[in-house]
């Protein structure tokens, strides 16, 4: 019986997405907190937008990078 094998190429390919997720989760909080702590700026309102949504791409990515990894490990189903 043969062992599965990890695929390395999928494992460098979900590794990569968790390195953009942790890029995102520092840069996410970092525009967030520029963004509230000056409410009375002109760019208080995009700032914070972009925050949030940087933040939310740093959740979608991190997921999609751990299914990344564990379909490198044990395969599709």
């Amino acid at each position: 019986m043969e062992t599965p094998r990890t695929n390395k190429d999928l494992l460098v390919d979900g590794l990569k997405t968790m390195g953009i997720t942790l890029f995102l989760a520092f840069l996410g909080p970092l525009i967030l907190h520029a963004g509230l702590s000056n409410p009375e700026k002109p760019l208080y309102i995009p700032l914070v937008i972009a925050g949030i949504l940087i933040c939310g791409g740093a959740i979608y990515f991190g997921f999609k990078g751990i299914r990344i990894i564990m379909d490198s490990l044990f395969g599709k189903k």
